[in-house]
């Protein structure tokens, strides 16, 4: 194995490494995806945890003021996007990004997007309808179009733009998911962090209408999976079916706990997924 060839493998175990610790239902979606995919998601997945921790986790933590993280996040988009241009990082992180990003596409337009929400949580805490969607594009929607990207071009000499209907559905699926991650995080969100991503706090929405709004997104991407390349559905599925029902408890939920997934309730709706069963929505 030529050297080159060993660190991208090491790169990209360690992305898959940080992954497998921090999200047992990602990891449990992404095992489903083909090894054409598979890697590459990880990839794009493990850069994201590792900007989160900046303004939110690990960095915040150590007790680094504001003006630090945000140099910390500016230091990791440069070398992000100089890593995909040149094709190397010493961050094995960003390296196994790089990777992915090279082969499928992944340009300025997905990347900058995502540092610049990232950005925002340093400097916002409230949030209106025109900041929560710009937010949630740069944050979410851009994560599932990078997937997309992953999901289209994988194995490609050359990387094509995928179809208007499978970028609408990536879009909705990631908005979905970050706004279920809204309502369950909204203790912490709140008490820890004083952020209120939805407008909760002050009226500005209803928790219902959110609600309604997350239903309506994953009923708008259920109908793109079915278009997604074969290697892909299963994993997207099953995603999806953890979300929905997320969003189904949530409905019922007192917001005194954190809303979660049983393990078996989990193991059945990837074992639908793995039978072909479509994802189910919630208007017919």
């Amino acid at each position: 194995m030529s050297g080159g060839s060993l660190y991208d493998r090491c790169a990209q175990d360690a992305a898959a490494t940080v992954i497998t610790a921090y999200s047992t239902s990602f990891a449990l979606a992404c095992r489903l995806l083909g090894p054409r995919v598979r890697t590459h998601v990880r990839s794009v997945y493990a850069l994201v945890r590792v900007a989160d921790e900046v303004v939110d986790g690990a960095a915040e933590a150590t007790g680094l003021p504001a003006p630090t993280q945000r140099l910390l996040l500016d230091e990791l988009e440069a070398e992000t996007l100089a890593a995909v241009a040149r094709g190397f990082s010493t961050n094995l992180i960003v390296h196994a990004f790089a990777l992915a990003a090279r082969e499928c596409g992944i340009g300025h337009d997905l990347i900058r997007p995502f540092f610049a929400s990232m950005r925002t949580d340093l400097t916002r805490t409230q949030h209106d309808d025109a900041s929560h969607d710009a937010y949630v594009y740069g944050s979410a929607e851009v994560v599932g179009l990078m997937c997309l990207q992953i999901f289209v071009n994988a194995g490609r000499s050359t990387p094509l733009s995928p179809d208007p209907t499978l970028v609408e559905g990536a879009r909705r699926l990631g908005a979905a998911f970050q706004d279920v991650n809204f309502l369950r995080d909204r203790a912490d969100d709140e008490n820890r962090l004083g952020r209120d991503y939805l407008g909760l706090q002050d009226g500005h929405r209803d928790r219902i209408a959110v609600l309604d709004r997350i239903d309506a997104d994953l009923d708008a991407a259920a109908r793109a999976i079915a278009d997604l390349p074969v290697d892909c559905r299963r994993a997207v599925t099953t995603a999806h079916g953890l979300f929905a029902e997320l969003a189904r408890r949530l409905r019922d939920d007192d917001e005194t706990v954190r809303v979660s997934v049983p393990t078996p309730v989990k193991a059945t709706i990837a074992a639908r997924a793995l039978a072909g069963r479509p994802p189910k929505r919630s208007t017919p």
